[in-house]
């Protein structure tokens, strides 16, 4: 099943579907219409799982470690969260992907009864083992070529090979590997819902050449992956089905990334991720080439996304599902979000604002405390403030998403959107308080 398809050719077709992928699922509803009447590549939908239904356009809150940063499982429910992402390297390095398996999968380890995702780990094995840490850069596609990409004063601590990717432990430094099997053997203990199969993430500063030796390499990888997912769907038959979705490389190249769409959408996934590297200015266009090109009855995911224009072009480019660690990570430098923009509760200003941080926001933090009053929990370096202000910004964008999703059934999105954007990035400073 791993053998080489000539250039430009789909997936084999003789690999096919296990009996058990029909307890997943995806419905296409409201299809989005441009207000001139012609269609758009948005849609609403409901993906299901064993774990409950999720209604898309959706934001998946991340739970990287099996916890949402600072918020309780209780509160992201609350919130309005239909979904909890958690990463696969990280739980593999600790606590371990057994020790999930024993505590019943993901959802029961965490005390969250809804539905999980889990990505493959290669995002955070390729941009840790490069030195860039949280982000890979993405920028200066100008300068593309170097293939060994390594943040400056870094040491590579991941190498690719045909079968896999070697790399060291961020935490202790420690030799370990991941290949399809063995990512799919760790996703398969920790027991989400749905898993991302295990691809070679590059950078705007590869070249060519290698984006395409790569996307050949993501390709084999998938089908080593699904036919280790279905033999561990069998060997764990008492265990609930988990779907397990495709990833989508190619860069900035059109060609690149239908080909990547053909290859893998031939073969039998339950979805996919889109993913790889791209400019921000580009991203409608990319997500809009690969929606057009994969299967229309499965669910598509874009990987690490949350910024409001963001959000709506790719729901209007026809992405379903989007997950990001944006609004946490801002929280716990004191940013929260707004209609009018993003704004920073260190500012003085904030000393004695005893308003919440968005009037008429229907979020826990809103309803109980004050600007002021987080504004001194920061300043005084309690945890406490990076909690509150977390679920305000989650709260914020699921329920930007969700407003986008009822206004695809009501025929109001670009009103929506047009609406939104321009509040938000008015530049103007925060109306609200003194």
């Amino acid at each position: 099943m791993a053998g080489h398809a000539p250039p430009g050719a789909a997936a084999d077709p003789a690999v096919r579907p296990h009996p058990r992928q029909g307890e997943f699922g995806f419905t296409v509803g409201t299809r989005l219409c441009r207000p001139d009447g012609s269609p758009a590549l948005g849609r609403t939908g409901t993906i299901t799982t064993p774990h409950g239904r999720i209604r898309t356009p959706a934001f998946v809150t991340v739970g990287t470690k099996a916890t949402v940063k600072t918020v309780l499982p209780e509160s992201v429910r609350e919130l309005g969260a239909q979904a909890v992402l958690a990463n696969a390297y990280h739980l593999y390095l600790q606590p371990g992907a057994d020790v999930l398996d024993e505590a019943g999968g993901l959802g029961a380890f965490m005390n969250w009864d809804g539905p999980t995702f889990t990505d493959s780990g290669g995002f955070q094995v390729m941009s840790l083992g490069s030195g860039f840490k949280k982000v890979i850069d993405m920028t200066a596609v100008e300068t593309s070529g170097a293939d060994d990409a390594v943040a400056p004063g870094k040491e590579r601590l991941a190498n690719v090979d045909e079968d896999g990717v070697w790399f060291k432990s961020h935490l202790n430094g420690d030799m370990h590997r991941f290949s399809p099997e063995i990512s799919m053997g760790v996703q398969h203990r920790i027991g989400a819902d749905i898993m991302f199969a295990f691809d070679e993430l590059t950078t705007l500063h590869n070249s060519r050449s290698y984006q395409v030796e790569s996307l050949e390499r993501t390709r084999r990888w998938a089908e080593r992956c699904i036919a280790e997912h279905f033999r561990l769907t069998d060997e764990r038959a008492h265990k609930p089905y988990q779907a397990l979705f495709g990833v989508i490389q190619g860069a900035q190249y059109r060609d690149l990334r239908r080909k990547a769409c053909l290859d893998l959408g031939a073969l039998p996934f339950d979805g996919f991720g889109i993913g790889g590297a791209l400019e921000k200015e580009n991203l409608g266009t990319i997500v809009g080439w690969c929606s057009a090109a994969l299967p229309e009855d499965k669910p598509r995911h874009l990987l690490g996304i949350s910024e409001p224009d963001d959000l709506f072009t790719a729901i209007e480019n026809g992405a379903d599902t989007f997950d990001c660690v944006s609004p946490t990570r801002v929280a716990r430098n004191s940013a929260f979000y707004t209609p009018h923009g993003r704004f920073n509760l260190a500012g003085q200003r904030y000393k004695r604002d005893f308003t919440p941080l968005q009037e008429g926001c229907d979020c826990y933090t809103c309803a109980n405390y004050t600007r002021a009053y987080i504004h001194h929990l920061y300043k005084a370096k309690e945890m406490l403030s990076h909690t509150l202000i977390s679920i305000h910004n989650e709260r914020f964008v699921v329920r930007m998403v969700d407003n986008a999703r009822e206004a695809i059934g009501n025929g109001t999105f670009f009103e929506l959107k047009e609406r939104t954007l321009s509040a938000y990035y008015a530049g103007k400073p925060d109306p609200q308080g003194p």
